[in-house]
């Protein structure tokens, strides 16, 4: 199983990432975790639409979600003729939500995906066994433990600190979570982690790496790192775009910093 970041800005596009998007390819099978804006152009660096065979969209924020419609575009009126519906896992009210975005009354959402709704629990896309869990956001959010051929990714997906995020990264080999606060006072309770809020859970996960992803252009990177650095002794990463993560070469660059290989 190997993952490569296509975005990883938080909240907004930044001018050097996409927002929220994330490849999963396992045994050539291909997930896509999230297709925040701008990352439907930046996936096909990493893999061509039509080898898409499943989507799965943590929540209905358009950073983690919006790219669908265009995706929607390319599924229906492809050249080749509209393509087969491709599975997108989200949850409650996707299709309807993304359908108004679209401002079609001609239920093309409906015709370019088969879109399922997400509960608490595993279930198995492909070859992969994917937990979903609540995690607390705003709006109903799912966090995922992605498992393929012995290979654990956690991801966080939007969240302020929860218990939940601590179970789906239970010893998981890379735990991928968002970043977007620095520590400092007042910061809105249940909206998104702090950085040092991060490695404290990457640390009662006991996770081999963290890679803080979902980073607000206007933070300092090098501060997110220590602060993460200070709760968590293990390896620690900045995501970037082309980043990979569970390649053949192993997890984690063994050292604190940003690690683009």
């Amino acid at each position: 199983m190997q993952v490569t970041i296509v975005g990883c800005a938080g909240s907004f596009p930044s001018a050097a990432s996409p927002a929220s998007c994330y490849l999963v390819d396992a045994d050539g099978f291909r997930l896509v975790l999230d297709l925040g804006n701008g990352a439907l152009g930046a996936l096909q660096r990493y893999t061509a639409l039509t080898d898409i065979d499943a989507v799965c969209i943590s929540h209905l924020h358009a950073d983690h979600c919006i790219d669908l419609l265009s995706y929607s575009v390319f599924q229906n009126y492809h050249p080749g003729g509209p393509r087969a519906r491709i599975p997108v896992y989200g949850p409650a009210g996707a299709a309807d939500r993304l359908e108004q975005a679209l401002g079609s009354a001609s239920g093309s959402i409906a015709q370019a995906f088969d879109v399922r709704t997400l509960t608490p629990g595993t279930l198995e896309i492909g070859p992969l066994t994917i937990t979903a869990g609540r995690v607390r956001h705003p709006v109903e959010t799912f966090g995922f433990r992605v498992e393929h051929g012995g290979r654990v990714l956690a991801y966080s997906a939007d969240t302020g600190p929860c218990d939940e995020l601590v179970t789906l990264a239970r010893g998981a080999d890379v735990l991928l979570a968002e970043a977007s606060f620095t520590d400092g006072p007042d910061l809105p309770a249940d909206l998104h982690l702090t950085a040092g809020e991060a490695g404290q859970h990457a640390a009662a996960a006991a996770a081999g790496e963290l890679v803080l992803t979902h980073l607000v252009a206007w933070n300092d990177p090098e501060t997110s790192i220590e602060q993460a650095a200070a709760a968590y002794g293990g390896p620690i990463r900045l995501a970037s775009p082309g980043q990979r993560l569970l390649g053949a070469a192993g997890v984690g660059s063994g050292q604190h910093g940003s690690d683009d290989t």
